[in-house]
């Protein structure tokens, strides 16, 4: 998916299209990663097309909604849905395990801390659900985690976009 594809879905659908591109990376699914999308969005928020506190409010949400689908994709098929998970993504069977520790040792830190972490961010929400950890504490502590990193994102790409637009006007 290329940039100038990624800004027409921006132009025609707007925030819903930074909702699904969101989501489906907080699925941990191929395609544009939201780091990239994310301060693209930043930048359309500064050039006025989105508005940044909707563009917050959508990409929390759509990031908490994928990890909420991991999140019971991982408690209702346990360690069956893991062991399908890890035969077709191997790659991410060592970071699967981290995560498993992360969770143990720290619980709702562990879960805040590993949403600002690049690859950890999706695939601790799997462990998290196999483990069965409190989904209220594991809801507040994804959402601040998704907040924090969602905000440094979009908010550098706001920056960056008035920087931008400061310059050409």
């Amino acid at each position: 998916m290329s940039m100038e594809v990624i800004g027409q879905y921006f132009e025609q659908y707007g925030v819903i299209a930074v909702f699904v591109i969101v989501l489906l990376e907080y699925m941990n699914l191929p395609g544009f990663p939201a780091g990239v999308i994310m301060p693209l969005a930043g930048i359309w928020a500064a050039n006025g097309k989105l508005s940044f506190l909707l563009t917050m409010a959508v990409s929390v949400s759509a990031g908490l909604v994928g990890s909420w689908i991991l999140y019971f994709f991982g408690r209702m098929g346990g360690s069956v849905f893991l062991k399908k998970y890890v035969e077709k993504f191997p790659k991410q069977q060592a970071a699967i395990e981290r995560n498993f520790e992360m969770i143990r040792q720290k619980g709702c830190v562990g879960i805040f801390l590993g949403k600002l972490i690049p690859m950890v961010r999706t695939l601790i929400s799997i462990p998290a659900g196999v483990l069965k950890f409190d989904f209220l504490k594991y809801t507040i502590s994804s959402a601040l985690g998704i907040c924090v990193w969602n905000f440094v994102f979009v908010g550098a790409g706001y920056l960056f976009g008035n920087q931008v637009f400061e310059m050409l006007g």
